[in-house]
């Protein structure tokens, strides 16, 4: 499998959510770095870059499971051949959202932007709908009981106490 299919849809999918449309963002609504005042003016800082990372890792890890476990892309032009229900996925059922809503919001919090903000919450209403009425349909017709049992196990967004392992 090739490395460039993964690149091209990370870079087209989340790199594109994350990267240039809160530039753009940014150049229109500005940046307001340092927005807490004294001693209080690195919080927003350290808890945006621990935002940013902690998603950069979840995203990360969910793409390699697509190649290495899923034997596809996290794009739905190239999706995986194979149910993930590893690693992230064993706690929460869209682990790849989940990253990328962690680093606008870690993004918004560097910047001091509720534009990059406001584009997290449009994000997740967007993907929302999306795994709602075409994702999860679509992995019902290509994984049956499978998913299905996944489906009943783990919660879309907010993330299990424990793991899930399949029986």
């Amino acid at each position: 499998m090739s490395i460039w299919r993964h690149v091209r849809a990370a870079i087209l999918l989340p790199g594109t959510v994350t990267i240039p449309i809160p530039a753009a963002l940014l150049a229109i609504g500005g940046a307001d770095i340092g927005w807490l005042a004294g001693l209080w003016a690195a919080l927003p800082l350290v808890a945006g870059a621990a935002l940013v990372l902690t998603g950069l890792a979840v995203w990360s890890a969910t793409v390699r499971l697509f190649a290495r476990v899923g034997e596809g892309t996290l794009a739905p032009w190239d999706p995986t051949r194979k149910l993930v229900v590893l690693g992230p996925y064993r706690y929460v059922r869209n682990p790849m959202i989940t990253g990328v809503l962690l680093v606008l919001l870690g993004e918004a919090a560097l910047f001091g932007s509720p534009w990059i903000l406001a584009w997290a919450a449009a994000f997740f209403a967007i993907n929302a709908v999306w795994f709602r009425l075409v994702e999860e349909p679509g992995l019902m017709e290509r994984f049956g009981r499978d998913y299905a049992d996944y489906q009943r196990a783990v919660p879309r967004w907010l993330p299990r106490r424990r793991p899930w392992t399949p029986s």
